[in-house]
């Protein structure tokens, strides 16, 4: 049931990006009466599994959910249709058209890919607001889970404050600040200091394939006390949240296993939070220093904020408000994603092994429904597509509008060889860059 709810995400998302994308691009052309031949959800390879012809156009929806196309009459694009290229242009082909009317008929695709964004983080500004927790509410540091991070400099109990001298504000932005910043300052019980990670940081914690790296730190919550457990009579029960042993502080689960392992082999006194009172537990640490249950470090944020571990706070926006923060939303992701790309691009970094395809993709849609978390993907996704499509690459949209913006300065038109030869070298970088990014996914999925 979790694989159909994450690929019915995974594909309304891809499809409604797709879409939209294609129309920015259909628009445009209609709108300067030049003809469009196909408008395609996902590629037709050989057969379409739907298709219907109106007037100009045939709408049809294809097998191979890689993208999709629109195909414009006189334009050298992926059907690379020779043919017609070969004979004289027609009036309502995109070759026949100004320079300028061309522009914005390429630019129309990530025009609505970040108008796309723009309007979601509106919407959900308005409906949701926003739930943060300020790194000042977090009194007793992070989490640090990550060998490599501990290697680094970074220990249990910092609280980030700021990276390469800019102040983080919000939890949220802790763990891609770090990852993508050098010099970390870190409040260390009361004392700031500053750790400089190694400049293959990234790499090392992607090689490291360790699941967690930075997080808050959490009660230890008794999942479950199995009947063969050694503690099966001790009087433990499911929600009890052990907040001491022998006396000694354990308010957090890192404090627990530590505790444990301190007192391995004896039998010891616990004191368990339920249902907001606290009472006395015996317990039996055998000599693995393991307790022999079942426990969870997760729990909302009202969970958390009830049993006063972290004070979180709403912001809510009337729609009006809602616009301009909108807009801030998508520069930000904008940014954040750019820093991102250019670490890719950055052979030092190591960042290009976390590289990912359709699978890694797929891997950050949720188990559950959820439409705040699918619109909020979906929205930094249409970020990330307009993005990449505008990198000047031919066969993108981005290459197109290099080759327009050189005839438009210099008042010579590419030639149609040239062009043709430009679209094919596009094509295998292409064909590299998937095949690089979906081969990761399966090196990861085989080896790590």
């Amino acid at each position: 049931m979790e694989f159909v709810i994450k690929i019915s995400q995974f594909l309304l998302s891809l499809s409604l990006l797709i879409v939209l994308h294609e129309l920015g691009h259909f628009i445009p052309a209609k709108a300067f009466k030049t003809r469009v031949e196909k408008f395609y959800l996902f590629f037709d390879v050989k057969f379409s599994l739907f298709k219907k012809k109106i007037g100009d156009t045939v709408y049809g929806i294809g097998w191979l959910p890689l993208g999709g196309y629109v195909k414009i009459s006189g334009m050298i694009d992926e059907s690379m249709d020779k043919e017609q290229m070969a004979q004289e242009p027609k009036p309502w082909e995109f070759r026949s058209k100004p320079a300028w009317q061309r522009l914005i008929i390429m630019l129309g695709g990530v025009t609505v890919n970040f108008l796309l964004a723009i309007i979601i983080y509106i919407g959900m500004s308005y409906v949701y607001g926003d739930k943060f927790l300020p790194v000042d509410h977090i009194k007793d540091g992070l989490l640090v889970e990550s060998s490599v991070a501990n290697k680094a400099g970074l220990q249990t109990g910092d609280n980030v404050v700021a990276v390469d001298g800019e102040p983080i504000e919000n939890f949220s932005e802790v763990s891609e600040k770090v990852l993508f910043g050098t010099n970390i300052t870190v409040d260390r019980h009361g004392t700031q200091e500053t750790i400089t990670l190694p400049e293959d940081f990234l790499a090392q914690i992607i090689d490291a394939n360790e699941k967690a790296f930075l997080n808050l730190r959490m009660p230890f919550v008794v999942s479950k006390v199995p009947d063969t457990s050694h503690n099966s009579s001790s009087g433990l029960r499911k929600g009890d949240i052990i907040a001491a042993i022998n006396g000694k502080d354990t308010k957090y689960a890192d404090q627990v296993v530590a505790a444990l392992d301190d007192f391995k082999g004896q039998q010891v006194t616990a004191e368990v939070l339920r249902d907001k009172q606290t009472v006395t537990v015996p317990l039996s640490i055998n000599n693995a220093g393991k307790l022999g249950l079942v426990y969870a470090t997760g729990a909302t944020p009202e969970t958390l904020q009830e049993l006063g571990y972290y004070t979180f706070e709403t912001k809510t926006y009337g729609f009006f408000e809602a616009i301009p923060v909108g807009f801030v939303k998508t520069k930000e992701k904008l940014t954040s994603y750019v820093t991102q790309v250019k670490a890719i691009f950055t052979p030092s970094t190591g960042a290009y092994k976390g590289v990912g395809g359709f699978k890694a993709i797929y891997d950050i849609f949720p188990t559950v429904w959820s439409w705040q978390y699918f619109w909020g993907i979906t929205a930094f996704l249409s970020i990330m597509l307009g993005f990449l499509n505008l990198l000047p690459i031919p066969a993108l949209d981005g290459g197109h509008v290099m080759f327009l913006l050189y005839e438009m300065i210099s008042g010579r038109k590419p030639g149609d060889k040239f062009m043709e030869y430009a679209q094919l070298v596009g094509f295998i970088i292409l064909i590299a860059l998937v095949l690089f990014a979906n081969g990761n996914d399966i090196f990861k999925a085989i080896f790590k």
